[in-house]
């Protein structure tokens, strides 16, 4: 975890002043320690039997596609309005500093389906609460959500019930 931690970097005042944003891109940019998170991320996973990841845009494509295909699993992309070409559900939440709302593919998903949820960061835990919700609209089951950064001073984890949470770094 060291290294891992050692690529994340802190830029104050972003995106607004008070915010101390945890900037992942030299993560992203190491390959040792990137494929050091996926293969992190994916762990307690493993013999879950997940069918498909879940992961939230932007970030959550990148953790989630890299996930998905550590664990062989599908990947479903989570969008902003507008974004996907068919038949959406959708739920808005409010965000530690906004609003937002997200859509998924009606047909993405089945109640066969067993759903690992992957994001970069939990904040508040509105967006994975959201998603949650999304996933659970098509009958699916959520296994569990992973995240690189759990920001746990703002107790996230609360907003998703009984869920099981597995994040690689708390601040």
């Amino acid at each position: 975890m060291d290294l891992i931690k050692s690529r994340i970097r802190d830029i104050p005042d972003f995106p607004k002043p008070g915010i101390l944003f945890k900037d992942l891109t030299p993560l992203m940019r190491d390959p040792v320690a990137l494929r050091m998170t996926t293969e992190a991320l994916a762990a307690p996973f493993r013999e879950a039997g997940v069918t498909a990841v879940v992961g939230m845009e932007a970030r959550g494509f990148i953790f989630g596609t890299l996930v998905a295909a550590a664990l062989n699993a599908g990947f479903v992309p989570l969008r902003k309005p507008g974004k996907l070409p068919a038949a959406t559900h959708a739920v808005a939440y409010d965000l530690e500093y906004g609003s937002a709302t997200l859509e998924m593919h009606q047909d993405a998903l089945d109640a066969g389906d067993r759903v690992l949820l992957v994001d970069d960061l939990m904040a508040t835990g509105g967006t994975a609460a959201a998603s949650l919700a999304l996933v659970r609209q098509t009958g699916a089951t959520v296994v569990g959500c992973a995240f690189v950064i759990e920001l746990d001073f703002l107790q996230g984890r609360a907003a998703l019930g009984d869920c099981p949470v597995h994040a690689l770094l708390h601040y």
